[in-house]
């Protein structure tokens, strides 16, 4: 039987080189399902060499076999996902140093371990997240560093894809977190610096501090008491859920705030003069914790200085609060033992000869509202606070003396008395209209000429104003009733050092 007559033989499979009966050299083979077709080079009858092996389906594969096997380097595609591969072989799988392009957009460059990602690599996800570090079972685990798409980068460990023991992760925003992870997530020991200025030191639960602050809580009970025109304290915690201050928390940023309780005007209002006032001074009033809105009402602080010649006055503790200073104060207002719980105060204003307190000193004494304050060991402490003179055309208080003025007018008072109620109000309302600019601090008259702040009760409010809120979740406000007391008459002959003894 001649050479050619064995080529014709096998025409119908293979067509190509032929060396003792066996294919050998360059051929093309079809095989018998017709899913297979070879082309490239043979020895003894096997795929030996380069070749290239194409499916039915569209999917192919070219590069080196050896034995009948594909083994080395080569290209392979899969019609069906888009993938495509370029790298080494063995036994017909991924093994070795290789590129995977995944048809989803994705990319791998690295080591393969019998089809599966394994060893070290740099993979590229569908989603952007830039990964360089170890695999094992195709899933990130090891030791590896991740460049998220929004620019954010983690380095740590890993366990199946999972963020997992210890790591760092530099957010875009600049903040830090270092410490224990566990599925992804903030878990065990770690501290946190938020880009805020916060600093969060501690234990950690599905990505929330464990011991973080949930709240604020303004200390002294729910009533200050505080005498007409004298500076106070207002010392603040945060405090987590068990209400225990959260002594590994700082930089969150607090602002005080005042407010008096907003009321309506009845519809009854007979001047239409003072309903259009009140319409072009419309402030939208804010809740409160109480039940009740409020109108906000301006702040201010006194810039203390030692008199060393007449020493410190303590912190007058009362029933419901505290009240920071150095003014005479009414018999029988401060609690027996009150110099045991007491903290120096500087500086405050002198009573008059009538006995009602007023503001003292030049315009440099005293400055626009405190400034916010930053928490340090879960704690803040807003010093030598004051209400301000109230502001001419102030809302609230308008809304106030058309009430009284009314409820009096219903009174069979007599005309005289309804003259001198009418008479009051207008020379209250002047004398706002004349302070509200030494508040600015451009006035240049002295605050002793101002009216005194009213006595009655006013709101107090610390809020989060920490921006931007750590972890995205502001604290809600807290609130406390301040009462501001008028002093008794006559009664001013001891001073705050004699009781506290």
């Amino acid at each position: 039987m001649t050479a050619s007559s064995k080529q014709q033989r096998n025409s119908r499979y293979y067509i190509g080189d032929v060396k003792h009966q066996l294919r050998d050299g360059y051929g093309l083979y079809v095989y018998p399902n017709s899913f297979f077709r070879y082309e490239g080079e043979w020895k003894a009858g096997e795929k030996h060499g380069h070749g290239k092996l194409l499916m039915k389906d569209g999917s192919y594969y070219e590069g080196e076999f050896s034995s009948g096997e594909i083994d080395g380097n080569g290209l392979r595609y899969w019609a069906s996902s888009g993938n495509t591969y370029s790298g080494q072989f063995r036994c017909g799988e991924l093994h070795g140093f290789g590129v995977m392009q995944y048809g989803d957009g994705s990319r791998y460059e690295g080591e393969f371990s019998y089809g599966l990602r394994e060893g070290h690599g740099f993979l590229l996800d569908k989603e952007g997240h830039a990964y360089q570090g170890s695999f094992h079972n195709n899933k990130k685990h090891g030791e590896g560093q991740m460049t998220c798409r929004n620019g954010d980068q983690y380095e740590g460990g890993w366990i199946l894809d999972q963020r997992q023991g210890h790591g760092v992760l530099r957010f875009i925003d600049g903040s830090i977190y270092e410490g224990q992870w566990r599925n992804s997530l903030f878990n065990g020991q770690g501290s946190m610096i938020h880009c805020s200025g916060v600093i969060y030191e501690g234990m950690w639960t599905n990505g929330q501090p464990a011991g973080g602050a949930s709240k604020i809580v303004i200390e002294g009970g729910d009533v200050l008491e505080v005498f007409q025109d004298s500076p106070f304290t207002v010392e603040v915690q945060l405090q987590n859920n068990e209400g225990e201050m959260t002594a590994g928390e700082n930089g969150r940023v607090l602002k005080l705030s005042a407010g008096v309780r907003y009321t309506e005007l009845p519809p009854s209002c007979s001047s239409t003069t003072f309903l259009k006032l009140i319409e072009d001074m419309e402030e939208k009033p804010f809740p409160t914790s109480f039940g009740f809105e409020c109108i906000s009402y301006p702040l201010m602080e006194k810039m203390l200085e030692r008199d060393h010649s007449r020493g410190s006055a303590p912190l007058a503790v009362t029933k419901s609060g505290f009240v920071l200073t150095d003014s005479p104060i009414p018999e029988g207002e401060v609690e027996s033992g009150s110099g045991s719980d007491t903290m120096g105060g500087r500086g405050a204003p002198p009573s008059n000869l009538d006995g009602n307190l007023q503001f003292s000193g030049s315009e440099d004494d005293w400055q626009p509202p405190p400034a916010n304050q930053r928490v340090e060991a879960g704690c803040a402490k807003f010093q030598n606070v004051m209400l301000a003179p109230p502001p001419t055309n102030y809302r609230a208080f308008l809304v106030m003396d058309e009430l009284e003025k009314q409820k009096a007018a219903k009174k069979p008072a007599g005309r005289a008395s309804s003259e001198k109620l009418t008479s009051s109000l207008d020379r209250s309302a002047d004398s706002r209209s004349n302070i509200v600019s030494h508040v600015g601090g451009n006035s240049k008259s002295s605050l002793a000429d101002s009216v005194n702040v009213r006595a009655g009760e006013y709101v107090i409010m610390v809020q989060d104003v920490t921006s931007p809120p750590f972890l995205n979740h502001p604290l809600p406000p807290a609130f406390v009733l301040l009462r501001v007391i008028p002093p008794k008459n006559g009664k001013n002959s001891k001073s705050v050092r004699k009781e506290s003894k």
